[in-house]
């Protein structure tokens, strides 16, 4: 059954990259992931204490940053890496002029209700997108999207960071397992969509 840790792990559906360096230093278990083909995420205790963790995830795409951009910022294929969404829409801005407010509704799960997520993404050069909570059942998130090209720009890497916190009650640990778990299998719902949109 679908729940809101994998929702979470992937509510920001937009990607990018300001320049071919990698977002962060990729630890050996990272490294050894990619490897072997697979996604990798690592979650760690929220830095201000609260419910929730610091999240970072990458995975390696068979698919040029042109292909893995337009997968990641299509509302229309949003449901298909985030299995529970019942709604994704651009509620104001525009991706062309460089930022966009988006929403996201989830459909309540077997522990946790429906949720409202609103978020600002805002986008830089096609390469990289910075995203921050607007308002919604989350208490906290922000962070990053990138793009790493491959290969000559055949290939991508990609790069995921989110900083979020709630307000439910539930163990941190839990949680923070939960999106653990869930976030290499939503990266790797993004490359299969990728593969297919390329």
């Amino acid at each position: 059954m679908e729940t809101p840790l994998r929702t979470i792990s992937i509510l920001i559906l937009a990607l990018a990259v300001s320049t071919p360096v990698c977002a962060f230093e990729l630890s050996p278990e990272a490294r050894a992931s990619l490897a072997r083909g697979e996604a990798h995420a690592e979650v760690s205790p929220d830095p201000a204490g609260a419910t929730g963790g610091q999240v970072r995830g990458v995975i390696d795409i068979a698919a040029s940053p042109d292909t893995v951009w337009a997968v990641l910022t299509d509302c229309a294929s949003a449901a298909r890496m985030i299995t529970n969404l019942e709604r994704c829409a651009v509620l104001s801005g525009d991706q062309k002029r460089g930022w966009d407010i988006r929403e996201h509704i989830t459909r309540k799960s077997l522990f946790f209700p429906r949720m409202r997520i609103v978020f600002r993404s805002d986008y830089e050069g096609r390469r990289r997108i910075r995203f921050r909570l607007v308002e919604g059942d989350l208490k906290a998130e922000e962070g990053e999207w990138r793009l790493q090209p491959l290969a000559g720009g055949a290939g991508t890497r990609v790069f995921y960071e989110n900083r979020l916190a709630v307000d439910w009650v539930i163990p941190k640990a839990l949680l923070r397992a939960g999106l653990r778990k869930d976030t290499p299998k939503a990266l790797a719902r993004l490359r299969e969509a990728c593969l297919e949109a390329g």
